[in-house]
């Protein structure tokens, strides 16, 4: 298997989902991905377990909020770093970073607070990425106005 290195941040994609962009922090601590989400409902469809949410792709603006609905695959108690625990939907989706596609099993919490929307673990960067932590986006940069809605103020 060939191996990409990336930064310990870059930019990602979630194309099934309709986010052409988000800033991602990858994280070899955390062992699965996190996605900042809100606004969850739990459902069922065909007999499995769904969940609808919403997803804002930018760090400090609420426009271009995605409604998504997806399988739930799981639900997990999950530790943060800070030792607090939360039980989190699980889904799966493929999502992209520097023009490699992983399958990436994503918790949904709210991460408000947080400095990035998206956090990317070790069960999807196994997939073909490494991370050298002292560079950032060697995947490239989205176009200047996209970077500059994700510092936007609203």
């Amino acid at each position: 298997m060939s191996v990409t290195t990336v930064g310990w941040r870059e930019w990602a994609a979630i194309p099934e989902w309709g986010v052409p962009t988000i800033k991602a922090k990858l994280d070899t601590g955390a062992r699965t991905s996190a996605l900042h989400a809100f606004d969850l409902e739990y459902f069922e469809r065909d007999g499995a377990d769904w969940v609808r949410f919403a997803v804002l792709p930018w760090q400090r603006n609420h426009d271009d909020a995605v409604t998504v609905e997806s399988p739930r695959v799981d639900h997990r108690l999950v530790k943060s770093s800070s030792g607090a625990q939360s039980e989190r939907p699980v889904v799966r989706v493929p999502i992209t970073l520097a023009s490699v596609t992983v399958d990436a099993e994503i918790t949904l919490t709210r991460r408000d607070e947080m400095g990035f929307r998206m956090l990317i673990g070790r069960q999807a960067l196994r997939q073909g990425l490494a991370v050298d932590s002292a560079r950032s986006y060697l995947g490239g940069r989205p176009p200047k106005h996209v970077r500059r809605q994700n510092r936007k103020q609203t």
